[in-house]
């Protein structure tokens, strides 16, 4: 069994919580606050910048110069499509302005630093998954038990259920498993170990999106 495979079942748990959690249900009907929706657009602009040091750092890391040239190619090709993405829903709701980070925010980002530069590389790589796997599930599972013709999040949705989406969630795993594939039992217990933990951060950010956390 490859390594995302267990990873996956261990945090399985978490992801039926988070598609269970009225942010994900709201949104998947349309309901959701408008307001509550732009503050988890506010706050995950905050995440990304972060997110992408964590990315180039944790490729800077790998040893093998190939797989790092290729996490590397990979990290910007996410991170253009990402803020891509938000520069467009930003325009869509009318989102101006920063606001401060909220709590889940930054442990979530805090969290992601302190194992991109303390953990081995191929943790670092299991902490980035959630942020590309959960999403694309959760985009899979909206489509699947919604209707979303008239839903006013209909692009968020269908850009995280599409099939380019999809395609760097697979490059994402494939990279992920390859460095599993090279690492001791231990390492490998401490990238799942991450990849569970980061699973339950992807939930404290919607749920404090949901509830205009603030400190």
């Amino acid at each position: 069994m490859k390594w995302s495979e267990t990873a996956w079942q261990a945090a399985l748990p978490v992801y039926h919580k988070i598609t269970a959690m009225p942010f994900i249900t709201e949104l998947a009907a349309g309901t959701l606050d408008v307001e509550k929706f732009k503050y988890y657009l506010q706050q995950d602009a905050h995440y990304l910048e972060h997110f992408a040091k964590a990315l180039a750092v944790t490729g800077a890391k790998l040893i093998d110069v190939d797989a790092m040239l290729q996490y590397i190619r990979f990290a910007e090709g996410a991170v253009v499509v990402e803020r891509a993405l938000h520069d467009s829903y930003f325009k869509e709701f009318g989102v101006v302005g920063r606001v401060p980070v909220s709590p889940a925010c930054h442990h979530y980002i805090s969290y992601l630093q302190s194992v991109a530069y303390g953990a081995d590389a191929c943790v670092g790589l299991a902490a980035v998954l959630p942020c590309f796997w959960i999403y694309k599930a959760v985009g899979d599972y909206i489509v699947s038990t919604a209707k979303t013709e008239n839903n006013p999040y209909k692009t968020w949705i269908a850009t995280y259920a599409g099939e380019d989406f999809g395609l760097l969630v697979e490059k994402a795993i494939m990279l992920t498993d390859i460095a599993a594939s090279q690492a001791t039992p231990i390492q490998r217990e401490q990238m799942t170990e991450a990849f569970v933990y980061a699973s339950r951060l992807e939930y404290m950010f919607w749920d404090s999106a949901y509830r205009l956390e603030v400190w």
